[in-house]
This record gives structure tokens, C-alpha cells and sequence, in this order.
């Protein structure tokens, strides 16, 4: 179920067949990892628990973090836009309990994530549909249908200033794209793919302006390609030039949100419990796909609990109405589906409670060593 977003007809880069309505603007921000407080200091814990919930039973495999436990982006080979088994994410950041993620594509082309990645402070993937789970510092976790918007501007060796604006972070778009795409170092050792104008940056000076030949991301800098029609903003970047970049959070309303200190964040959905209470409308949040909106599937997702900690959740099969029904049963504050189908898997008690089939591209990975 990674294929579940409505191709915009405007954007014709999509590299696979999801489908999702997008809107609003694009934005960034730094932090480290949450430190273990006092409350995480209390075990991780699974459950399996029976629950009748929309006139069915249902058999939910459950894993309880508890608030404050470390918890970052788990990525396939650490980096943007690769796969691995879940068992491998899990080792290499030393995990003591990982979920599936955000949608990404599974079929065709590059396994770029769709949703919304937040790592240690820097938005590393922009998504623009559904509800996200962001984590702060402090342990807390709050969820939102968040958006991102990049903007920035461009200050030559003489000191004239020109805006610049990047669609997305860490994607390949399509060979006809018209587009400005962002680069950071999650995305591995260089952009991935040929094409358009790239401008090389370090340490917020342009250092390098070329063709992209599939050019090298510096390990302290990024990279800003421009294609198609985009092409022409490059000529706003010389050799020389400082660099800004300004984030901007708003949810789908368009309202300002203050996620400037969320340090983890993953995006999927749809939203299933809101206050406590069943709030479940995946069109609204862009779906188009009838595996969300009418079938029954294999699920994941997370919950914030009452008491500030995290729940995660996975079951065999439920229709996205009955999922949500399912963890307002089990007690959750807010949920959120996570990426489904042959993607749902869960990692805890030093093993897999639910193995995924396939490879994956992102998780949340919680507590042990995780950074």
C-alpha cells in the first residue's frame, strides 16, 4: 500500500503511480535527538490485544513506548530514497522497537518516500497530504496535518538579493520536470540522478555552479537543482553568493503551527482518532486511492496516549473506518495510519512482531542507541 497518492496533473516528475492532492507552500529547521527523561526510563512493552470495535474483532499486535524514549527516522541504508529489510534499520541504529513509516514508491522507479521526514531537526522529505507525528526535545509528541514550505533568498558578491523557492527535498523527478529541488547530505553521496542546473553549496556560499552530472552533495553544504522551466532561476546563483533558507509550518488550513522544535517527524495517515474522539476523512486529507478510502488491508499506526506516551499498532486486516475505531478502543488521544498492506511491519522484544514483504524505505525507530 506504498502506492497511495493522486498524481497532480501539473506535476508530471512523479516517479510512480501514488496518488495525492497537493497544496500549500514549502520550510526547515535543526535540533538534535530526544533525550531519555525520566518517564522513558519505564520498559518498552508489547501486547497482543483482542478488540471489538465496529461490530468485528479484531486481533492488534501493540508495543508500548513509553514518553521520552529516543526516537528518530530509521532510513534504508541512512538515506533518503533507498530500501532495506526492516530487520537492517532496526541494527543499524540500534533500536529497541521500529514501525513502518511514510507511503513511498514501491512499483516504479525510484523508492522515494511521499510523506513527511523530520530528522534530527532538519526536514529531510517534504510531504504534502495526510497527518504527521512530530517528536520535541523534551519527549513530547504532537500530531497535524503539517505542511512545509522552503523559501530563500540569494545575496551576490555585490549585494544584490533575489528570492529562490525549492518544491521539494530529496526526490528524483521525472526527465520532462519542471522543477527547484533541495539536496542535503540524507540524500547520500550525490543527487541520484542526471539533469538541469545544479548549484553546489557550502556552508551557505555557492561554491560550484554545473550541469548536474549527477554532482556530489557535500557533506556540509547541499545542492539546489533547477529543471526545465526552472532552469532560469539558477542564473539568480554565482560563485561566491550567501545563501538563506527560511521553513515556514503550516497545517492544511494554511495556519501557522510551531513545529520549529519537532526533531523527529514522519508523515502518512489518514487521521484516525482526534481528542479522543474518531476522526477519519482520508479524502479530505488527499487520498484517491480505494485501498485507503473503502478497503480492507493490512494496517499500521501510532497513537499518542493520554498519558504522553506513544503506542504502535499494526493488524491484519481493517477498512481505514474500523482501524480508527480499533485505537479509539485502545484508548488513544490522537492516531494516524502509517504506510500499510505488504509495508506494515514491527519491531520489538528482540523481535519481528510483524514482518513486512516487502523492503522498506523509512520507519520511526525508538529507544536502544538510536541517534
Amino acid at each position: 500500500m506504498s502506492n497511495m497518492m493522486m498524481k497532480k496533473k501539473s506535476k508530471k516528475w512523479w516517479t510512480g503511480a501514488m496518488a495525492l492532492v497537493l497544496a500549500l507552500p514549502v520550510v526547515l529547521s535543526g535540533a538534535v535527538s530526544a533525550p531519555q527523561t525520566a518517564e522513558a526510563k519505564a520498559a518498552i512493552s508489547t501486547k497482543v490485544q483482542k478488540v471489538k470495535a465496529a461490530g468485528r474483532s479484531f486481533s492488534v499486535q501493540t508495543v508500548s513506548i513509553p514518553k521520552g524514549t529516543p526516537v528518530t527516522v530509521g532510513l534504508a541504508k541512512k538515506q533518503v530514497g533507498q530500501t532495506a529489510t526492516l530487520p537492517s534499520i532496526v541494527k543499524a541504529y540500534g533500536a529497541q522497537a521500529a514501525i513502518n513509516g511514510a507511503f513511498f514508491e514501491a512499483y516504479h522507479g525510484a523508492p522515494d518516500p511521499y510523506g513527511m521526514l523530520i530528522a534530527n531537526g532538519k526536514v529531510i522529505h517534504i510531504g504534502r497530504y495526510g497527518t504527521s507525528i512530530g517528536f520535541k526535545a523534551d519527549g513530547s509528541a504532537i500530531m497535524d496535518s503539517l505542511q512545509v514550505s522552503l523559501t530563500g533568498t540569494v545575496t551576490d558578491t555585490n549585494g544584490k538579493s533575489r528570492s529562490w523557492y525549492a518544491t521539494f527535498i530529496n526526490r528524483t523527478p521525472s526527465a520532462d520536470a519542471s522543477i527547484s529541488m533541495l539536496y542535503t547530505p540524507e540524500r547520500g553521496a550525490n543527487v541520484g540522478f542526471k539533469g538541469g542546473t545544479a548549484v553546489i553549496m557550502e556552508k551557505g556560499v555557492v561554491t560550484k555552479k554545473v550541469p548536474n552530472t549527477n554532482v556530489a552533495i557535500p557533506k556540509n553544504g547541499s545542492v539546489l537543482v533547477f529543471t526545465g522551466r526552472e532552469k532560469s532561476t539558477a542564473d539568480r546563483f554565482t560563485v561566491g553568493s550567501t545563501v538563506e533558507m527560511n521553513y515556514r509550518y503550516t497545517n492544511a488550513a494554511g495556519q501557522e503551527i510551531p513545529w520549529q522544535d519537532v526533531v523527529t517527524a514522519v508523515g502518512a495517515g489518514p487521521r484516525l482518532v482526534k481528542d479522543g474522539k474518531i476522526s477519519v476523512n482520508p479524502a479530505s486529507e488527499g487520498f484517491r486511492d480505494p485501498k485507503i478510502l473503502n478497503s480492507s488491508g493490512a494496517r499500521s499506526g501510532i497513537a499518542i496516549m493520554p498519558d504522553g506516551s506513544v503506542m504502535l499498532a499494526t493488524v491484519s486486516g481493517a477498512t481505514m473506518k474500523e482501524w480508527a475505531a480499533v485505537m479509539q478502543k485502545l484508548g488513544a488521544k490522537q492516531a494516524m495510519n502509517l504506510d500499510g498492506g505488504a509495508s506494515s511491519g514491527m519491531y520489538a522484544g528482540g523481535k519481528m512482531l510483524t514482518s513486512p514483504g516487502r523492503l522498506l524505505s523509512n520507519t520511526l525507530v525508538f529507544g536502544g542507541s538510536v541517534r
